[in-house]
């Protein structure tokens, strides 16, 4: 869906070395402040109110470029701003070319607004910038301050003796052109222009919450010209600028905190300090209601042996009952997202049997094959079904590490590729399953508490408030286990959940027992692990200021077994894992209701003993019961893995659906 454009050369072949000159002034000090040029672009008036005037060349008396190198635009959204139209237009210089204000002799202030949408990765595009032959910036680097497609913003003050204004760029080490968005001068001291701050908004306060939304009001500023807005933050992120002094921030989600803060401006671009933060926090909702989200997990590699295609989850009717589906997995590799395998995600052809729409695909340039197409397909018979891209899982979480210490460049990656214009209308968000950040599963990490939080921040900042950004983690509730080794609670108010894996604590990877339910929603006398169960780690994961409603249940579509099993009941010995249809320990929930049905339920999980054979798994009856649990716990809804365990016509979902609501 957005493409990042090359630069548009202003003239063909030679362009770079044959600058466009502009002839040099010869009256100055004749323009008032403020000055705000859009770069390469046209006239506009952004969020706040103010105006841009077009971007032009320079003439006495006036202001503008003197030499350019080359323009360009980028359709793509721009992340970290709501004004995407004043970063989507530049120009391009170098050889200290640049722009010339003739101002009054004074201090000012200069802004520069720029983006990068040509560099994929550091060092690509570096420049120097100087302001009244006075250097401001060294070796800028767009990306490696900012990142891809992200508004990024330098402020710098310079004094003008001389009744003109000279900001001018330089390519440096030959990295490629520097590159402007918009540029703005404010204050003025020396020409009467106007470089005093509004005052700080005082008593910032929470007038009112629903599930939903946030009412805020604060005191007026005060300004010695006077204000003309206010900004208002939520968690750094400029929400919206208004011109009163309240503001309701709406389409929040139920039980979860937010931190404001405000800012004044006045008419001179002049900001005041942030005033002390405030939490409000939307209300739960009553009747022990909790959410709706149905989610479930399709596995790439289900289209091989299993023979598990998108088409399966329509004809099982189960499309109509999901509020989303997370494609799993992209491989995370060398520090960014990557695909997994390319040919079950986007070439693989589908013949018209095994085709959503019962279309088979063709050879035709352009055309969407694989699972991607056949989930485009999807969508457009279900237009509210949203659709996230999962990176990770148990075999590719060992390149988190990596990822984790450059987090700014890893999420760069993740939206180019969940962005590739093949493929952007398919997805709605990234989901990241990272086993497990400060702790061990197929590998261990060691990046330190801080790490998980730190990526979802990024990946937040990167995809902006218009993309699902999500995460499964570890239902791990034991003391000093794995919830305690990342900050889930500091990272959640970057998510818009969390899919809490509440299964597996128990399985033949202990390959002699004691037998166990593998999903127990509770605690029970005997049970091997003390805190594996799936109410020690929602509990947990509250005690930590995870809201409920961003807090998903998880639900297993298959069992876990042992043989040479005598005991009916949990707790007793085994030889090694039962026998499975694909893996040895493991089967689906569609083979075992008939193979090995039901003979008992323990801490709300179902087992059976089949000869010397004993399973444990969900069963309608039971995940009715955790659907209970997760709407009295208010919880945001339940998800599964994965699509491929459920029976024909979809008899788990259908439980899990009516239990939800």
């Amino acid at each position: 869906m957005k493409r990042r454009i090359l630069p548009t050369l202003l003239a063909a072949m030679g362009a770079l070395l044959l600058p466009i000159a502009v002839s040099a002034p010869s009256a100055y000090g004749a323009v008032a402040v403020p000055i705000r040029a859009n770069a390469g672009g046209p006239a506009l008036t952004d969020g706040s109110g103010n105006a841009w005037a077009a971007d032009k060349a320079y003439s006495s008396g006036s202001w503008g470029y003197d030499t350019v190198y080359g323009s360009g635009s980028t359709p793509s959204a721009i992340a970290g701003t709501t004004d995407d139209a004043l970063y989507q237009n530049y120009t391009l210089f170098s050889g200290w070319t640049g722009y010339k204000f003739d101002v009054a002799n004074g201090t000012y202030q200069v802004t520069l607004k720029m983006v990068e949408d040509w560099a994929n990765g550091p060092g690509q595009r570096k420049f120097d910038v100087r302001a009244e032959n006075t250097t401001v910036l060294t070796g800028f680097d767009v990306f490696a301050s900012c990142g891809a497609l992200t508004a990024c913003d330098r402020t710098f003050t310079t004094t003008v003796s001389d009744g003109q204004l000279n900001v001018q760029f330089n390519m440096n080490g030959g990295a490629n052109y520097a590159t402007v968005s918009a540029i703005s001068v404010t204050g003025g001291s020396g020409g009467g222009g106007d470089t005093t701050a509004p005052s700080v908004p005082g008593n910032l306060r929470v007038t009112g919450t629903t599930t939903s939304s946030v009412s805020l009001a604060w005191n007026a500023s005060t300004d010695n010209v006077g204000v003309t807005g206010y900004d208002v933050y939520r968690g750094g992120t400029l929400l919206t600028t208004v011109t009163g002094t309240t503001y309701t921030n709406t389409g929040l989600a139920a039980g979860t905190a937010y931190s404001y803060t405000v800012r004044a401006k006045d008419a001179a671009g002049n900001t005041s300090a942030a005033g002390t933060a405030v939490t409000g926090t939307t209300q739960t909702g009553g009747g022990g209601g909790g959410g709706n989200k149905l989610l479930g997990y399709f596995a790439q590699w289900g289209v091989y042996q299993r023979q598990y295609f998108v088409k399966n989850i329509e004809t099982s009717g189960s499309a109509s009952k999901l509020t989303h589906i997370n494609y799993a997995f992209g491989n995370v590799t060398n520090g960014q997202c990557a695909i997994g395998d390319s040919y079950a995600d986007y070439d693989m052809a589908y013949t018209a049997a095994n085709s959503v729409d019962g279309k088979a695909d063709t050879w035709d340039a352009g055309v969407l094959r694989g699972s991607f197409g056949q989930l485009r397909k999807l969508k457009a018979l279900h237009p509210n079904l949203k659709i996230l891209w999962s990176f990770g899982g148990w075999t590719w979480s060992g390149g988190f590490a990596q990822a984790a210490a450059n987090p700014t460049a890893f999420a760069n990656s993740c939206y180019n590729l969940v962005e590739d214009p093949r493929w952007a209308d398919v997805f709605d968000g990234i989901d990241i399953d990272w086993e497990y950040p400060n702790a061990c599963g197929l590998s261990c990490d060691s990046s330190g508490p801080a790490a998980f939080k730190n990526l979802m921040s990024a990946l937040r900042t990167r995809f902006g408030q218009n993309y699902l950004v999500t995460a499964a983690i570890t239902a791990d509730g034991s003391s000093g286990g794995k919830i305690d080794a990342a900050d889930y609670g500091g990272a959640a108010q970057y998510l818009d959940w969390y899919n809490v894996m509440t299964y597996d604590y128990f399985g033949a990877f202990a390959p002699t027992g004691p037998t166990a339910p593998h999903s127990p929603l509770t605690s029970y006398t005997g049970i091997p692990a003390d805190g594996f169960n799936s109410d020690a780690a929602i509990q947990k994961l509250k005690a930590k200021g995870v809201p409920a409603s961003k807090l998903l249940l998880g639900i297993g579509f298959y069992g876990r077994g042992w043989t040479g099993v005598t005991q009916a009941t949990p707790g007793g010995s085994a030889t090694g894992p039962a026998p499975g249809t694909y893996e040895a320990g493991i089967e689906d929930y569609k083979v075992l209701k008939n193979t090995c049905p039901s003979t008992g339920t323990i801490a709300g999980t179902a087992y059976a003993k089949c000869g010397s054979n004993w399973w444990s798994y969900d069963t309608p009856a039971t995940i009715g019961g955790k659907m209970t649990y997760s709407k009295n716990q208010g919880l945001g809804g339940s998800f599964f893995w994965e699509l491929s365990g459920d029976t024909s016509n979809g008899e788990l979902i259908t439980a899990m659906k009516n239990g939800l609501g």
